[in-house]
């Protein structure tokens, strides 16, 4: 069985000490999907939502996010980003919104 680092002997939670951790690129990638109504997506693809492009607001959200991810996840350390990629995708075929987020950061 793995043992889960973020809990002690006792089940509780505890943040990790990772002072003794050597500095290392680390790369994370998170992938997932939107589905909606193919009108709705039709009106994304042609940029005729009024609130303004979607997908570049999408993008900015999820850069955002990452910055934030030490405030919005418990127990997790503030992370130096390097770099934030986010890339959202139509595929109009499954009605969705396909989108993929890359982050690089040097811990």
């Amino acid at each position: 069985m793995t043992k889960l680092t973020h809990l002690d002997s006792k089940g509780r939670a505890k943040m990790v000490d990772v002072g003794g951790k050597a500095i290392t690129e680390r790369v994370a990638i998170a992938r997932g999907a939107v589905e909606m109504l193919p009108e709705t997506l039709a009106l994304i693809v042609a940029g005729n939502i009024k609130k303004g492009d979607v997908f570049t607001i999408s993008q900015l959200a999820g850069v955002m996010g990452a910055k934030r991810t030490s405030d919005l996840i418990p127990l997790c350390h503030p992370l130096p980003l390097n770099q934030v990629k986010v890339q959202c995708t139509a595929n109009e075929a499954k009605n969705q919104i396909e989108i993929e987020e890359i982050g690089r950061a040097s811990c």
